[in-house]
């Protein structure tokens, strides 16, 4: 773990329980462990008694499996989401001899036998948050920032200019891309909930649309919160999977057809703002065993039918700190990379003409308006999307009891409201907002019900979408993001550093925040040449649109490129955009045999990533 980056550094939201409270059980051992002063030994108090038993290990599916503690600091602690593991693996795997040019892409001969060859086919992704820290560190614009990221990982003079093989990213995506495909597919499910059956909120499933207020999902910190401690909220959760998420799915279902590979000659790395992005890339709902089965019932039994956990989508995340650490551990000068994009003759072109026009335009896509917030914008562009259908409306926004909770609403021209909204970011936020939707309990009286508090269930019985977020702030404010202390240890080594060093107060934070703010939603261009380019990929945009455009998302074009995208893969467009959730309940206090517990534990074996 590099200076920049430690386990004291972590901020988490909910603090950690006393003990895990479902580890991995081990079978019993003769033999003494090897490190009983181990701090990082997961087990529990009558474990802890036998002094024989082995030190147990925990993965990140197990803290999936653990309704307990929900932290940033478990998923950072785990060795196998790591920018050491990101340099393990390039020097482990060659790359795949993929095709340059688009004619050779459309040459199936080019490349039909790369089933058979050794190595991988690397592909990153990159979110909007973390190129803005990068650029508030060194002082540049959000668009330099993304192609000092993109000349690091798959540029010549990043990581390919040294390793074992000399292995680079393929492909460099902009999570903004599938962020399109997320609220064009945001704005018809909260059109389904509005307008269709009554939804049961079955969460289990796919198919099922969930209950108003709808809940969005793509936070994993919120979902593993509510997952562990809040059941209730499920049915309300959106099922559409995040940008993080969405990226991996496309990548390894249109790459293993097109290429005729296996998902696991496919490597996927995110860079996310937190750390929690981990636990989301660790989902078993985020495998090839919940898309690959082409069935529009597929559910939450899918795992368990195909008798495997399947290939992750995304093989591994790292934060925005830990992608200088990567650099620095290849000695390669982050704040010296070019600041151009990589050459178009050195890119290797996407095996899909249309799908690759659209995650790679002519120029960086612009981030959301500082109306939308620094969390992808969910909200605000379902509320623009309502108001535009509705001539004569009006928006209005009210502030809560602070600057993390907002209300808007789209009101008609004789003061009707049509749509209500909120915005709901950090936890002393979301648990006002989980009291808020706690279903009737039943009275001891005959025939009367209760609710906990009936003026706040009214309030949030009366949104009909709610934008939560774990973190305050947003995600710009993400665990894993560069914080304002992080400074002067970059101003000591790296001389490009622009930024001085700050103290670790609140107010030093939230100065620091506001410039990761302001580099997200900057439009500035770097020179005259990139404005030429935004000059061009607008007028290529006007064409290939119908004017359906909401807040610079074009609808009718997203919606046909997620047609093309079930085409090209033989899949549904529920497999590829909804996922599922599941109540995680406690084994505190639950008492088995040892037939069954060994019987469970031989059930088990060889699992796990």
């Amino acid at each position: 773990m590099s200076a920049i980056l430690s386990a004291d550094d972590l901020n988490d939201f909910i603090s950690p329980s006393v003990a895990c409270i479902k580890p991995v059980e081990t079978l019993p051992s003769s033999e003494a462990p090897k490190h009983p002063e181990n701090p990082y030994e997961v087990t529990t108090e009558d474990a802890a008694a036998v002094a024989n038993a082995p030190p147990a290990q925990i993965s990140l599916t197990d803290c999936l499996a653990c309704s307990g503690c929900v932290t940033s600091a478990e998923a950072v602690l785990i060795s196998l989401q790591s920018y050491q593991e990101v340099l393990t693996t390039l020097d482990a795997y060659p790359e795949l001899p993929l095709p340059q040019t688009r004619q050779e892409a459309g040459n199936e001969a080019k490349w039909q036998n790369l089933a058979q060859v050794d190595g991988r086919i690397f592909v990153a992704s990159v979110s909007p948050q973390a190129r803005a820290s990068i650029a508030a560190t060194y002082g540049v614009s959000e668009r330099a920032a993304g192609n000092m990221i993109q000349q690091l990982l798959s540029g010549e003079q990043g990581l390919r200019s040294g390793g074992k093989h000399g292995s680079g990213f393929a492909w460099v995506l902009d999570t903004n891309a599938l962020r399109e495909i997320a609220l064009v597919a945001a704005v018809d499910e909260v059109d389904a909930v509005a307008f269709g059956r009554e939804s049961t909120g079955d969460f289990t499933r796919r198919f099922h649309t969930p209950k108003k207020p709808v809940l969005t999902s793509a936070c994993p910190g919120w979902i593993c919160y509510a997952e562990k401690t809040h059941p209730h909220i499920l049915p309300h959760i959106s099922k559409l999977k995040s940008p993080q998420a969405l990226a991996g799915t496309l990548i390894k279902t249109v790459l293993s057809r097109r290429f005729g590979v296996s998902p696991d000659k496919i490597w996927h790395m995110a860079v996310m703002p937190c750390f929690d992005k981990k636990l989301e890339a660790s989902r078993e709902e985020f495998t090839d065993a919940y898309w690959s089965e082409n069935v529009s019932s597929t559910d939450s039994s899918v795992a368990k039918s195909t008798g495997t956990r399947g290939i992750r989508d995304v093989d591994l995340v790292i934060t925005s700190r830990e992608l200088l650490s990567l650099a620095e551990a290849r000695d390669i000068s982050f704040p010296q990379l070019s600041r151009r994009p990589v050459p178009q003759h050195r890119r290797t072109s996407f095996p899909d003409s249309r799908l690759g026009s659209f995650l790679f335009p002519c120029a960086s896509r612009r981030n959301v308006s500082s109306d939308s917030g620094s969390s992808g914008g969910y909200l605000w562009h379902i509320v623009q999307t309502i108001h535009s259908r509705h001539p004569g409306s009006r928006v209005t926004v009210q502030r809560g009891r602070n600057s993390d909770v907002v209300e808007y609403a789209v009101m008609s021209s004789d003061n009707t409201s049509l749509f209500r909204a909120a915005r709901y970011y950090g936890f002393r936020n979301i648990q006002n907002l989980v009291r808020r939707l706690r279903p009737a309990r039943a009275s001891r009286m005959p025939g009367v019900a209760r609710r906990p508090g009936q003026a706040s269930a009214i309030a949030g019985d009366s949104y009909d979408y709610v934008e939560v977020m774990a973190c305050p702030g947003g995600c710009t404010n993400g665990g894993g993001q560069i914080k304002a202390e992080d400074a002067a240890v970059l101003q000591t080594r790296d001389a490009a550093a622009t930024v001085p060093a700050q103290s670790k107060d609140k107010t030093a934070q939230r100065e620091w925040l506001a410039r990761v703010d302001e580099a997200y939603f900057s439009a500035s261009s770097e020179n005259e040449d990139d404005q030429a380019e935004d000059e061009e990929r607008s007028t290529q945009h006007q064409e290939i649109t119908d004017g359906d455009i909401v807040d610079g998302v074009a609808h009718n074009h997203v919606k046909s490129l997620i047609a093309h995208w079930a085409d090209v893969t033989a899949l549904t467009r529920e497999s590829l955009l909804r996922t599922t959730y599941r109540k995680v309940e406690s084994d505190v206090g639950k008492k088995a045999s040892e037939v069954e517990r060994v019987a469970g534990l031989a059930s088990t074996v060889g699992g796990g990533w």
